[in-house]
Formats: structure tokens, C-alpha cells, sequence
């Protein structure tokens, strides 16, 4: 059974006329009664009774159409939403984001995007850079926003935002006055970092690194707020990205004080080279990729 012949036969039965059925349909009529009757005889049973003036349903044809209207009502609409899914106007978009980060740049982005396509789903999952990155290799998020360096050679990654880090110290620390600080000269401070998983402790490790030592740790945190909380409370010095400086979050801030080699982070968005992206997700991306540079 076709959903063409069932659209033949709902013609019919509102006409209730294979002739003037058949000129609403742009059809020859022995065509249509043709089709028609192909379709009884494969159901083993009549959908109308011919009378010389008229056609009228049997019982079973009265059943046929009553499911029959379903059948196309549900066929037009899946292809309704079908096309708006085409054009980016449906559909759900699963985007991978970086706790504190986002909560800085995501308020930028959304709004545009929400415009621009109202009738799309936005699920955010919040979570580490490593994890995220492994959420988009298997596939279970569209796109995500993560901290350089990415090891996984099957994403494509566009740079979105690059950004200082400063030093962290507390607001009574004999650091506190400086204009700019050499890090080699803290090898034998206390430092409070993020914990393992998190992009920026890597990137604080390797700071470190370079300036030729390895951090004392006294604590770890899995959120950059609460470790700057602990260094305004005088627990030790720690790094934070601009975005940051800008906004601490707590009652007592730490003091934020240049690095010598001004060092910088970058966040890409990232997504997988096989997949090809959606239209709502291509402009989520050149959102992040706009309303980032402006951070």
C-alpha cells in the first residue's frame, strides 16, 4: 500500500466521485480507478460502493479513511519537520562547556543564537576540558568550547578566545605590590591549583615548568572560584585566566599581578572532522567565534 493510493482514495471519498476525484488530482480517471481498485484487491475487500450517480464507502472503506486521514496527517507533518530540520529551524544542538568559562562567555553567545533559531533545543553538559574532549571523539556532544592543548587528531579546532594569566596572591602578600612578577622567583611559594582533568591546571603545570620549577601544591580545588577564595585567604598563590580577573566572585578578591612572560591561554571550539555540522550548530560556532574576540 502507497501513501499516494491512500490519498486516492481519501479523494475520492470527499468527492464522492472518481471523475471529479480524479480532476482534483490531475489525473485520468480510468487511471485513478485503476489505482483504486489495485489497492482493494491487494486488501482483499471494497472501499466503496459504485452507484450510477455517486460512490459511497462500505463499512470497511469508512474504517480505511478513518485511519487513512491519520496516516497522511502524520505523514505531513513528519515531512514539515523533516524540512525544518533541513533548514536549521529544528533540532536539538548538545554543546560541551567548561564550568567557569562558560558561565563568562556563554551569556554572551546565547542570545544571538536563540534568535536566530528559537525552535532549536540547546543542551549544555558541563565538565572538565579532557572529558569534554572525549565526549565529542565518541560522538555523544555536537560542539564544544576546550582549553588548548587538545591531543585527539580527529577534531577540528578554531580558536575563539585568547586571553592573559596573572598571578594569584593574597591581598596581604608582599607580592601584592608588585606591577609584574618573574615566576622563576616563586619556585618555593605554596600554590593552590585546580585538580587533575582540568585544562588550566595543565596549564598552570607548565608555567611552572618553563620557569624551571614544580610547584609546592598545598590544595586543590575542582573549581577556579574556590581557589581564588583560598589564596585571598592567604592559603598560598595561584594563576587565573583574564576573564576571571574581572569578576573573582568572592567578598575579598585576591590581588592579580602580571606574569613577566605574559603568558596567554586559548580556548577553541572544537568538533569532530567526520561530522559534518548542522546549520544551528555552524552559527553556534562563528557566535563563539565572534562574541569570543570580544572577552
Amino acid at each position: 500500500m502507497e501513501l499516494r493510493q491512500i490519498r486516492y482514495v481519501l479523494a475520492v471519498a470527499e468527492e464522492r466521485s472518481f471523475s471529479r476525484a480524479a480532476s482534483r488530482l490531475h489525473l485520468a480517471q480510468p487511471s485513478l480507478s485503476q489505482q483504486i481498485a489495485k489497492l482493494e484487491k491487494m486488501l482483499g475487500v471494497s472501499l466503496f460502493h459504485r452507484l450510477p450517480q455517486h460512490v459511497e464507502l462500505t463499512d470497511a472503506g469508512q474504517r480505511f479513511v478513518q485511519v487513512a486521514q491519520t496516516l497522511v496527517d502524520l505523514s505531513e507533518g513528519l515531512e514539515r519537520e523533516m524540512r525544518a530540520y533541513a533548514v536549521g529551524e529544528s533540532g536539538r544542538l548538545l554543546v560541551g562547556s567548561l564550568p567557569i568559562t562558560g558561565a563568562y562567555v556563554l551569556p554572551r553567545v546565547l542570545p544571538t543564537f536563540t534568535k536566530q533559531f528559537p525552535g532549536v533545543e540547546l543542551q549544555l553538559m558541563e565538565e572538565t576540558s579532557s572529558h569534554l574532549e572525549q565526549l565529542l571523539v565518541r560522538g555523544k556532544i555536537d560542539v564544544s568550547l576546550l582549553t588548548m592543548p587538545i591531543s585527539d587528531p580527529s577534531l577540528t579546532i578554531i580558536p575563539a578566545i585568547n586571553e592573559e594569566i596573572f598571578l594569584a596572591v593574597p591581598p596581604k602578600h608582599p607580592l601584592a605590590g608588585k606591577k609584574e612578577i618573574d615566576l622563576a622567583q616563586l619556585a618555593d611559594q605554596p600554590f593552590i591549583l585546580l585538580k587533575e582533568g582540568q585544562g588550566f591546571r595543565t596549564i598552570s603545570l607548565r608555567l611552572c615548568e618553563l620557569a624551571g620549577f614544580r610547584p609546592r601544591i598545598v590544595f586543590e580545588s575542582t573549581n577556579i572560584q574556590t581557589v581564588q577564595s583560598l589564596v585571598a585567604a592567604g592559603m598560598g598563590l595561584s594563576f587565573a585566566p583574564e576573564m576571571i580577573t574581572r569578576a573573582p566572585g568572592t567578598l575579598e578578591p585576591p590581588v592579580y599581578v602580571r606574569l613577566a612572560t605574559r603568558p596567554y591561554r586559548t580556548l577553541v571550539v572544537a568538533y569532530r572532522k567526520d561530522k559534518p555540522l548542522s546549520r544551528p550548530a555552524e552559527a553556534f560556532v562563528r557566535c563563539l567565534v565572534e562574541q569570543g574576540g570580544g572577552l
